[in-house]
């Protein structure tokens, strides 16, 4: 039985861990999110208005841009004034093609508005200068004039933007410049200098953390830098198999594999905890956040596409690992303050995949569809049933549980191939209102969504719960998300 007591409410669950990641990588933003205005798909000012419309249907709180990789060779000049006028350059990380810069500062915060979203840029540092880093930020926030303002102002935006999160540099330890951590430590430590406060509205400054299990990067980061930082990043990203060289299939896979997945995903928790108990020593006050900012399932790419591109099918296993991460961020949502998916369209393991015109929405993105009641609800911190981990039922079975506007959301997730999750969940005071009661599920392991058969794996209302008093009772079947929200 899972006991929700009255007073088990102990931190806020931020929308931004519902968060996406937007790169300029393969097809992720041109035909994904920019068409252009003289597009024949339906755009509002050259941004896809299926993608608009789908991603605010799950309440994307902010993108994560321009990178990646691709954030540390990207000079930000170059993607203002006239189109026909922008310089292009080479997208050297992804695939070698040409980077025509037509979707650059303006585009970006367009795409903003239009889903109702928070920026997240990602300054560079591997290949970007001081100066270029304080102008970007200028010529973003400066409500006034100076060089960068009226730059701004010619190119037809008078009133600045805001910026609410920047990330100084992007995997420094990597693609970034492969640095050592103490290396990269003075290197924030001066760039962040000049990430300026022009105005009332401050500007969150999110370091460079650690990749995976590199604990050492935490130490000499928050040893040396935490008190000029808002935030330090963590990158994780699922792999059946381990091996970078031979990642697995998104498709093709057997039992072996599913539960390989699972088994890499659940090590989020292990990160989430070690890295938070480094930075707690550091900072016990929880000032600093843990910014998760890349993590997702990263298979083998989908043959006959360019392996450069990163594109990959999306099954309800990948629905499953979404679940599964959401549970562990609202779980440590103490200290991790955002996450952001990688990536937001037809790369990794997106939300949305389009083929020209056609749009298809993925497991993944109606495992987020699922979660939506989350967004800034108070965690609830439920008792498990004796024999159980906090969070877990049995063997396959995960909950989180959230208290927002009178009613509770309860989550379960099924991550077993086979058998059923019994869920048993004990109020604090009786149920008078279901609000929401949904299941995410599928005939096989390998169900997916394609453009012929868009709806193979979408929610349905779930039938069958049972409700006597305070006591609410339901069935989680193999691979498969459910939440109820009850008052």
């Amino acid at each position: 039985m899972i006991t929700i007591a009255e007073g088990a409410r102990t931190h806020r669950i931020d929308r931004r861990i519902y968060g996406q990641f937007a790169e300029h990588l393969g097809r992720c933003v041109y035909e994904g999110l920019w068409v252009g205005e003289d597009s024949p798909i339906a755009n509002r000012h050259g941004i896809r208005s299926d993608v608009v419309a789908a991603l605010r249907a799950i309440k994307v709180p902010l993108v994560r841009w321009p990178g990646g990789c691709f954030a540390d060779e990207y000079h930000w000049q170059r993607g203002i004034g006239p189109e026909a006028e922008r310089s292009t350059s080479i997208n050297t990380h992804w695939g070698g093609v040409v980077e025509t810069n037509a979707f650059g500062t303006h585009e970006y915060f367009e795409l903003l508005h239009q889903l109702d979203a928070e920026a997240y840029i990602s300054g560079n540092v591997g290949s970007g200068t001081v100066a270029e880093m304080r102008d970007w930020v200028e010529y973003i926030t400066l409500d006034g004039t100076s060089p960068m303002a009226d730059l701004r102002k010619r190119h037809g935006r008078e009133q600045p933007w805001r910026l609410p999160f920047f990330g100084v540099g992007n995997e420094s330890w990597g693609c970034g410049g492969h640095m050592t951590p103490l290396h990269y430590a003075n290197h924030y430590r001066q760039y962040q200098t000049y990430v300026r406060r022009y105005g009332e509205l401050p500007i969150y400054k999110i370091a460079c953390g650690p990749n995976d299990d590199d604990y050492e990067w935490t130490e000499v980061l928050m040893s040396t830098a935490a008190r000029f930082m808002d935030g330090l990043s963590l990158h994780y990203y699922t792999l059946p198999s381990g091996n970078w060289d031979a990642k697995g299939s998104a498709t093709d896979f057997g039992d072996d594999e599913w539960h390989a997945t699972i088994a890499r995903t659940r090590k989020m928790a292990t990160l989430l905890e070690r890295h938070s108990a480094i930075m707690d020593k550091h900072d016990p006050d929880k000032r600093v956040g843990l910014i998760v900012d890349e993590w997702g399932t990263w298979y083998d790419p989908t043959p006959g596409t360019n392996p450069g591109f990163l594109e990959q099918q999306n099954t309800i296993r990948d629905a499953v690992v979404a679940a599964l991460n959401f549970n562990m961020f609202h779980r440590h949502a103490g200290r991790v303050r955002m996450t952001n998916i990688a990536q937001m369209v037809n790369v990794l393991q997106a939300m949305l995949l389009t083929d020209g015109p056609r749009l298809v929405r993925t497991p993944t993105y109606w495992a987020f569809d699922l979660y939506t009641d989350h967004h800034d609800a108070w965690f609830v911190d439920a008792r498990p049933a004796p024999g159980d981990a906090p969070g877990r039922i049995g063997t396959h079975g995960e909950y989180t549980v959230s208290w927002r506007d009178d009613a509770y959301t309860i989550s379960v997730t099924n991550a077993g191939l086979d058998g059923d999750v019994k869920a048993d969940v004990e109020l604090p005071q009786r149920v008078t209102t279901v609000h929401r009661a949904r299941i995410l599920s599928a005939d096989s392991a390998t169900s997916h969504n394609t453009f012929d058969a868009p709806d193979t794996v979408r929610p349905v209302d779930l039938d069958g719960y049972q409700i006597e008093g305070s006591r609410l009772r339901f069935t989680v079947p193999a691979r498969s998300i459910v939440t109820v929200r009850v008052g």
